[in-house]
């Protein structure tokens, strides 16, 4: 055999013999053990009650940004496979718990979006998700605070508005400039050769591509503009605006969680499923079962309360110093 063909075939020997071995090193791994140690630690010192769901669903996620993975279920042959949904968030049946009497709960739940991977996405990944009895949003930021900062001491902490983030970097107040002048800004700033009627597009755009690199440190923002609610209050602001009861925390430009003061309006919340779904339709985007269960455990009277997802593995990436998924989770997509 030529030379190059035995090197060839040894390499891909090569290749073949590595692909069963986890891409995180050992001691990445054992960090990550530690911190989720810590989380739990964490928790039961506040006696908040560690619970489970379910990771597959009848019902999708609604929101047109998020996709959900499907999967077949079979009950036996001859009758049609039944659909089923991994779970985007734990969210939906956390809330059905609440309204149960559940009190103070939090999970450790591995969630599913399809389309995402790469350097900080994973089409599996894990995420805490915990709410309390009686706070609101901004309450509940300082818990999230004291969490992150126990797992990565000396970590600076900072609080803007989304508002005075726009101010102060753009020279824009994002809840009042006209489409034309987000635009524009936008446009001066990135490349964005495309045409769209709705605010909140130019807004995301801003956000995602000027202002989130240049956040430092951890930084909350929150009160985000009405429209961009989701599942959150909506209150007025200091100056009289309409924003969401909503946060995000990034560190160093990463976001890392993401948090409501809930709404527990049930009216209000079908309304928003339903939104959700006729942006999907006119988006193209596949119409799937809206949970209308977590409509009903509002109708029956969800405690007052805030939430809050956060990314864990991105949490033991900023433990470690690294920026890659790879390098927390034992075994990437492509190895799964």
């Amino acid at each position: 055999m030529h030379w190059r063909g035995v090197l060839e075939i040894t390499s891909l020997n090569n290749i073949q013999d590595n692909l069963w071995r986890p891409g995180a090193p050992i001691d990445h791994l054992r960090a990550r053990a530690r911190v989720l140690a810590q989380i739990r630690r964490f928790f039961a010192d506040r006696d908040v009650l560690e619970v489970e769901t379910p990771v597959l669903s009848h019902c999708a996620v609604s929101d047109p940004f998020i996709d959900s993975l499907e999967v077949s279920f079979g009950f036996q042959p001859g009758i049609e496979d039944e659909r089923l949904y991994l779970q985007t968030s734990p969210e939906y049946a956390m809330k059905r718990l609440l309204a149960a009497g559940s009190g103070d709960i939090y999970q450790m739940a591995k969630v599913f979006r399809n389309g995402e991977s790469g350097r900080r996405h994973n089409p599996e990944f894990t995420m805490l998700e915990w709410y309390r009895l009686g706070l609101n949003d901004r309450q509940l930021m300082d818990e999230v605070a004291a969490l992150v900062t126990a797992v990565v001491p000396a970590l600076p902490v900072r609080y803007l508005s989304y508002a005075e983030l726009f101010e102060r970097e753009l020279g824009l107040d994002p809840h009042r400039a006209t489409r034309t002048q987000l635009q524009q800004c936008c446009r001066d700033h990135v490349d964005a050769p495309f045409d769209d009627d709705d605010r909140d597009t130019w807004l995301n755009l801003l956000m995602s591509h000027v202002l989130e690199p240049r956040l430092q440190g951890a930084v909350f923002i929150h009160s985000y503009p009405a429209s961009m609610a989701a599942l959150a209050q909506v209150r007025e602001d200091e100056q009289g605006r309409q924003v969401a009861a909503r946060f995000e925390l990034f560190v160093d430009g990463v976001e890392l969680a993401n948090g409501y003061h809930e709404l527990t309006d049930a009216a209000e919340q079908a309304r928003r499923l339903d939104a959700d779904q006729q942006q999907r339709a006119a988006l193209g985007l596949p119409q799937r079962p809206l949970e209308t269960r977590l409509v009903r455990a509002l109708e029956a009277g969800m405690p007052d309360c805030a939430g809050v997802a956060l990314g864990v593995d991105r949490l033991v990436m900023l433990t470690l110093g690294v920026d890659n998924l790879e390098q927390v989770i034992s075994f990437m997509h492509a190895h799964a």
